[in-house]
This record gives structure tokens, sequence and C-alpha cells, in this order.
């Protein structure tokens, strides 16, 4: 099983666009929102756009994301 490593954030973003369907909804600073809508609503997550995220702010990322780890870091 892969493990979450560390990751820029403008890859983190490209991950959960192609791969989970989100969508760029506005960037402020260096910080941008990602949204997608389900049948139970919407989802939305910000993912600071930096050279490096700690793994913990990777996975609070990826839990306002409700994705889990495994299947994001089989894309890493």
């Amino acid at each position: 099983m892969p493990k979450l490593r560390s990751v820029s954030g403008a890859e983190c973003i490209k991950i959960l666009c192609n791969k989970f369907s989100f969508t760029i909804i506005r960037r402020k600073g260096s910080h941008v929102l990602l949204r997608k809508y389900t049948l139970n609503g919407q989802i939305a997550t910000v993912v600071p756009d930096h050279d490096h995220l700690k793994i913990g702010t990777l996975k609070g990322v990826l839990k306002l994301a409700q994705v889990d780890e495994k299947e994001f870091s089989k894309y890493l």
C-alpha cells in the first residue's frame, strides 16, 4: 500500500481535479478553493498552493474533500 508523501499544492490540486472531479472555484492569495457536486450536496476544500504540503496539511485537505488517503496515494 503506498503511503502519503509530501506533495506540492499544485500537484494536489491537479490530482483532485483530474481524478476526483473537483473544480477550481476561486484563488485568493496562495489558497485555492475546490468544489465538487454530489447527490448529497456539495463538497469543498481549500488547498494551499505552496511548494511543499506537510503530511498533516495534506490529510486535512483530504478530510475536507472526503477523499480516502489510500485512494489519493494511488495517484502519487
